[in-house]
This record gives structure tokens, C-alpha cells and sequence, in this order.
């Protein structure tokens, strides 16, 4: 389950509106120096936040005693342990059955090559983070695709026929999970994440679940880890407070292992651990730790986001329609009214150069950027990926930019 604290403090300063347009883009990371100064970034899951407190600290800390050495001991998921509890209900996560990996995606590969052989199958739920497909793909494993169904949520026939599908190419077959899901924003139930784990069991696939996004569930959904579901004992789950605390650039995050996948954990080669830094590890460990106030912050604004969002696109955008998010920073807009998309093939992940259909016109026309839905695999074509995690001001002014691009466009 997910629980809001009772006793949150709503005098805290909303995260999201603290800084100006000015020092935003006086930042060097990747959201904001990728296009030019007159484009409004709302792409790359980078949050327009400064860093939190007890985060900043115990950076400072690290730094004033020199303490940027090696990553040492299980404080960090301990500290996820603690959070897991609170939040979500979580009894049965032990911190002895975890390894601290570079990141969310690294570690997914680490966990693939753990339970799996080159050239066995890994099943996607697309539309579906592209690095799904990329890192899959390096990695030697096959893509499989078992697309969400019209409502944006998982199809359990459509997983039954990837499946069955796997079996015919590869010896083994894992299920890469998004939970909650990018680019929907959609929490997966309990029912669903069950019937999920017992398909997996009947044809012997093993599920990795991507929870990244776990500690950004919104008002109205509740988060389910799946390691909690029956059936998922033999799963791995990949933890981080990266997109929560907007942490991307401190690498740090752990493979959770279900009781019966601790001896594939246990093989997990000795090198991986030297991957993370060690400064990331204790920012991580802050967050988990002393960031929650600031996160309740952080979901307030986005929960205020999400609504103005979606009434903006429903006042200027008429002919789109906006997938509720029910958790993430991302929302996932259908503009397939205007016809400027193709199918294309998701086997090779486009890089960032070659944004097409929607999102071109918007950057074209509007100076906007936001992440082309083709790119997220099956069902992306003629959808836009929109990061709200921004101030309500630039939020106004990226959908009135999009809104006047299209106002003059004729219908094909």
C-alpha cells in the first residue's frame, strides 16, 4: 500500500517553485542545455527542483570530511528498508537480500544476465521507457512485445500470447515490468500485479520490476512492490531515490532479490558493486532517510500539476487527450488528431536527434520540447511524453505555445 503521512507539514515550500527560468538554465545537465535558450524543456525526467536539504547536507558533510572513498556497508537499504515500511506496507524487505548497483538500468542488466543467456527473450509492455529496448537489446536478449491494452494497463491476454510466443525462440523468458509505468503514469493494482505473477509462474517466466518511480504515487492510486505479491518469490525489483529526489546524476540503486532469486543475487559478480559512487550512496541513503517532508512537498505540487495539466489540455488542446497519470512526473498526451505520425519499427530505439511527428511540430512551432511517443515502442506513434515536474508558469506557457502551433493547422 501507499500511505501519506498524517501530520504533514503544508507550510513547506512547494519544490517545483523555487527556482526561476534563469537558474534553470544556468544548470549543465541534460534537460536544459540539449536545445536552444528560446525552448522550453518538458522532456528528459529531470525535475526543475532544487536539491533537498537533508540531501544537500549530508553531501557537504561528505565532502567537508573528504569521505569520497569506496561504498562500504547497508546503510542505504536500510534506509530503503525503513521507507518501504512506511510507505508502502512492506513488512518482508530485508536488507540482507539486496546489492548496490550503478543505476535502475544497469542493475536491470546485471539482474538479465543473472537469469537469463544471450539470446533469450524479455518481454515489454510498450508504450514503455525506451531504454527497455535499448539496453535488452545490448545485452543480447530479444524484445517481445506485449503491448497495454486501449485503456493504458496491462493486457493479461496479450501477455499470455508474448509468452507463449517466448517459449518458440528462447529457453528462458523474463517479463521487464514497469511499476508504476512510464510513460502512462499508471499504478498497477494488486489484482493486476496477481495475475501477473501467476501467468509468469504457469509458463515459467521470471519477472524483473522496475520501481523506480515507486516513491511518486499521487493522490487517488496506491503503489504495490512486487516483491509483496504471491507468486513473485523467485522476482528481482530495482529501487532508487534518482526520480523522486531528482538524483540522476549521483549513481546509486539497489537490485532487490525475492527469497527464492537470493542464490542468482548471491552470483552476482563482485565488480558491479564497484560501479556506484560512493557520494551517490549517501545522497540516496539522505533521501530515503530525512527527504520524506520534502517529497510530500514535492507530490503536493505535482498533484497540483497533473490537475492544471489536464485542464489546460482540455481548454487549449481540445482535440488531444491526456492520460491521467496516476504516478510519475510524466504524462502521456494523445495527438494523433493532428496525423503527423508513422508506424515505424521499435526494434532500434531512436536517440534523442531524431524526435518525430507531434513532438517536431512542437519544437518546430512552439518551442517546446517533450519526448516523441514513437520512440516508447507499439502504440507510441502520435504521442507526446510531457514532464510536468516544472513551475505552473512555465507549465502555462509551454501549453499555450503548443495550443497557438496548432491553431492555424489544417486538417489533412
Amino acid at each position: 500500500m501507499t500511505t501519506m503521512p498524517s501530520d504533514m507539514d503544508p507550510s513547506i515550500t512547494n519544490p517545483l517553485e523555487q527556482l526561476t527560468i534563469d537558474q534553470l538554465r544556468a544548470r549543465t545537465s541534460m534537460k536544459w542545455t540539449t536545445f536552444p535558450a528560446d525552448v522550453l524543456p518538458l522532456w528528459v525526467a529531470e525535475m526543475d527542483v532544487p536539491l533537498a536539504e537533508p540531501v544537500a547536507a549530508r553531501l557537504h558533510e561528505a565532502i567537508d570530511a573528504g569521505d569520497t572513498g569506496y561504498p562500504s556497508g547497508r546503510a542505504y537499504a536500510r534506509a530503503l528498508q525503513s521507507f518501504a515500511a512506511d510507505r508502502w506496507g512492506w513488512g518482508g524487505f530485508e536488507a540482507e537480500r539486496t546489492a548496490i548497483v550503478p543505476d535502475v538500468m544497469m542493475g536491470i542488466v546485471e539482474a538479465l544476465r543473472l537469469i537469463t543467456s544471450s539470446g533469450d527473450a524479455v518481454v515489454v509492455c510498450p508504450p514503455v521507457y525506451p531504454p527497455f529496448y535499448a539496453f535488452v537489446t545490448h545485452a543480447d536478449r530479444k524484445v517481445i512485445e506485449a503491448p497495454l491494452g486501449p485503456d493504458g494497463r496491462l493486457d493479461m491476454e496479450t501477455l499470455r500470447a508474448a509468452f507463449a510466443s517466448a517459449q518458440h525462440v528462447a529457453a528462458r523468458t523474463v517479463l521487464l515490468l514497469a511499476n508504476p509505468h512510464n510513460p502512462t503514469g499508471t499504478v498497477h493494482t494488486r489484482a493486476e500485479l496477481a495475475a501477473v505473477a501467476s501467468l509468469a509462474r504457469s509458463f515459467g517466466v521470471r519477472v524483473v520490476s522496475d520501481e523506480i518511480h515507486a516513491p511518486l504515487v499521487l493522490p487517488g492510486a496506491e503503489f504495490v512492490p512486487y516483491l509483496t505479491i504471491p507468486g513473485a518469490e523467485d522476482a528481482f525489483a530495482l529501487h532508487s531515490a534518482s526520480k523522486a529526489w531528482n538524483l540522476a546524476g549521483l549513481k546509486a540503486a539497489l537490485l532487490v532479490a525475492g527469497p527464492n532469486a537470493v542464490d542468482d543475487l548471491n552470483r552476482l559478480p563482485e565488480e558491479v558493486s564497484h560501479g556506484p559512487s560512493h557520494v551517490g550512496i549517501l545522497a540516496h541513503t539522505a533521501a530515503f532517510e530525512d527527504g520524506r517532508p520534502w517529497l510530500d512537498a514535492l507530490l503536493r505540487g505535482l498533484d497540483t500539476n497533473r490537475s492544471l495539466l489536464a485542464d489546460l489540455v482540455a481548454e487549449q488542446l481540445p482535440g488531444f487527450a491526456l492520460m491521467w497519470p496516476e504516478a510519475t512526473y510524466l504524462a502521456w498526451l494523445d495527438c494523433r488528431t493532428l496525423r503527423l505520425h508513422t508506424t515505424s519499427p521499435t526494434a532500434a530505439v531512436p536517440v534523442v536527434s531524431d524526435i518525430a511527428g507531434p513532438a517536431q511540430l512542437f519544437l518546430d512551432q512552439a518551442r517546446v520540447a517533450l519526448s516523441s511517443g514513437h520512440a516508447f515502442g507499439s502504440g507510441g506513434a502520435g504521442f507526446v511524453r510531457i514532464n510536468y515536474a516544472t513551475s505552473t508558469a512555465i507549465l502555462r506557457e509551454a501549453v499555450d505555445r503548443m495550443a497557438a502551433a496548432v491553431s492555424g493547422l489544417e486538417t489533412p
